[in-house]
């Protein structure tokens, strides 16, 4: 491999070569086979979503969560998760009534524009992560602070639906792999979160787009962890109201492919009626109405489960080894961390030098030796070694705090196309690590 050649540790997309196109093909002649559907599917449709898809869903994911309360009236599709924040965001959120955004830091930085655009500029809050997920410690001191600072200032700017509920708190995480930092929030602390949320009348919006990218062999076929979605359903006599203290954000994106713009939520079934109420539902009806329904044909018939575990695992499963292998070898010398290897997940059975404790999701989190600008380093190495990655201050939440992710990496290593070169990559961030460590 040319030294010149430039390779992308940043991009968190899937590798072109792992998108299902043979699977996608035979789904569409499938449906596409039968004129009635596909002319059904080409009108309006129902504003909760394509129906053959919610069903298809809710099979799949009452065995993958072994969660028998799902139903088609707790989904609604979307147009991706990115969508389905924006729609959550329109219905139970007003930034004359809500009073914040407390985000997960370091986060997933593209979500705070979505919060932004909502109202509510200025009004983003992080909360550390700790050894167990989310600092609940630092989440409850943040909240009774707020709930001696009064309401907004301020007029409420939406005109109320009915049947709708809006909450004094959002709080956002990505529980499980989470981006960029990889950690998987413990079954305690997802408990202690959904109890805090019910005190506070928060809602708890999780970004459960990785939980099907796991590889770890103690749980096959089954999530590592259940949804705090679950949890609100089933902890401590269940939820506190109809409309419940959590929403599941889920999306087909890195399961099909991004393009696809479809994924679902999960939330109480009141809940999810007034999603389906917003005026862009309303007008539009059913996101992604025709893809959806070539997605249920792919669920359905079970070749986008044959993806998944004969395609997407075994290549993210060899990667992440690959990856975790070279920051050991080419980081670990020149004093980084590795964050999120977390003993939880590993099996006494399991050969550690084949297993990293990194068993889900896209991306790699690595600390630097803190003489050091994750910065400065990321333009060094795209100067002198041509390759892209994402330095920790894009993942801070508010730019007025200092935080520890200025020494941070994250390193994706979904988008290239194979392990030699993500391997080759890691490589060159070690190669000018070592250098500028001689220099300090």
């Amino acid at each position: 491999m040319s030294s010149s050649q430039f390779i992308d540790l940043f991009r968190g997309w899937p590798a072109q070569s792992l998108l299902p196109v043979s699977v996608l093909q035979e789904a569409s002649r499938e449906f596409l086979a039968d004129a009635d559907r596909a002319t059904e599917a080409l009108l309006y449709g129902p504003a909760s979503g394509e129906t053959s898809l919610k069903e298809a869903l809710t099979t799949y994911l009452t065995q993958f969560y072994s969660s028998p309360w799902t139903k088609p009236s707790r989904l609604t599709v979307t147009a991706g998760a990115s969508a389905g924040l924006a729609n959550i965001l329109q219905v139970y959120t007003d930034p004359g009534y809500t009073k914040n955004v407390i985000m997960v830091t370091p986060t997933y930085f593209l979500a705070a524009r979505i919060f932004e655009d909502n109202g509510f500029v200025g009004r983003l809050k992080g909360v550390p992560e700790d050894e167990e997920g989310l600092d609940i410690g630092r989440l409850r001191a943040l909240l009774a602070v707020a709930e001696m600072e009064g309401p907004p200032k301020g007029p409420r700017t939406k005109r109320p639906l009915g049947g709708q509920k809006l909450y004094r708190y959002i709080i956002y995480c990505v529980p499980t792999f989470a981006n960029p930092s990889g950690k998987v929030m413990s079954l305690r602390r997802r408990q202690q979160l959904v109890d805090l949320a019910r005190v506070h009348d928060a809602l708890i919006i999780t970004d459960d787009v990785y939980d099907m990218l796991h590889w770890n062999p103690s749980f096959p076929g089954k999530a590592v962890m259940p949804r705090l979605v679950d949890i609100d359903h089933a902890f401590d006599g269940g939820v506190a109201s109809h409309f419940g203290h959590v929403v599941s954000n889920g999306t087909f994106s890195k399961l099909l492919g991004p393009g696809l713009r479809t994924g679902w939520t999960e939330s109480t079934a009141q809940f999810a009626r007034g999603l389906s109420r917003c005026g862009s539902l309303s007008s539009g009806g059913s996101p992604s109405q025709f893809t959806a329904a070539i997605i249920a044909e792919a669920l359905t018939s079970g070749s986008l489960q044959a993806h998944l575990e004969d395609v997407l695992l075994p290549s993210y499963r060899g990667r992440a080894i690959s990856a975790v292998k070279a920051v050991n070898e080419y980081l670990v010398p020149h004093g980084a961390v590795l964050d999120a290897e977390d003993p939880e997940f590993q099996s006494e059975q399991e050969d550690q030098k084949e297993q990293p404790a990194i068993k889900g999701g896209y991306f790699l989190y690595v600390h630097l030796p803190q003489e050091l600008d994750a910065s400065k380093f990321v333009a060094t190495v795209a100067r002198e070694e041509h390759v892209s990655v994402a330095k920790g201050e894009i993942f801070e939440v508010s730019r007025n705090e200092k935080k520890a992710v200025s020494h941070s990496l994250r390193i994706c290593f979904a988008w290239e196309e194979d392990e030699d070169t993500i391997v080759e990559g890691i490589r060159r961030l070690g190669s000018v690590l070592e250098s500028m460590m001689a220099e300090t």
